[in-house]
């Protein structure tokens, strides 16, 4: 891949509307995109290569470690809509003053990434925000 198709890529990794964290099998954190940046208020470099349940300790543990290893495991991806959890990490509500939820409510996707050799050495987690649904699907439209 050419460095200039590669910096295209990083770009589009840090500016997308969706959360991008890259774990290790000891949950050491590999990567931290642009809007994980801005909803938790850590920068990528205070993070880098930190335990995620060390950085956050609000994270449910056994129940993300149970859905990881899965992950891990079967070279499988999972998912969690915010109907069966209603976060990952604990985001404030980017709308307090027109909107009506008490923090942000996330679904995710964990995909894993395997090396070149097939084994599966660390996952990515998407975190989409679904505060909006879930708005809606309370009655609660924010605006």
């Amino acid at each position: 891949m050419e460095i200039r198709e590669f910096h295209w890529l990083m770009n589009i990794v840090q500016n997308l509307d969706v959360g991008l964290v890259v774990l290790d099998k000891e949950y050491k954190v590999q990567v931290w995109n642009g809007f994980m940046e801005s909803h938790s208020g850590r920068l990528a470099g205070e993070v880098r290569d930190g335990v995620l349940f060390e950085l956050f300790p609000g994270v449910d543990r056994a129940w993300f470690e149970r859905k990881a290893n899965m992950v891990f495991k079967l070279n499988n991806r999972a998912f969690s809509t915010w109907e069966q959890k209603p976060y990952l990490l604990r985001f404030s509500n980017y709308r307090p003053i027109t909107g009506s939820a008490p923090h942000m409510f996330q679904n995710l996707t964990l995909v894993p990434l395997a090396d070149f050799g097939g084994q599966v050495t660390h996952i990515a987690v998407m975190i989409y925000d679904a505060t909006d649904e879930a708005m809606l699907m309370s009655g609660q439209r924010q605006t």
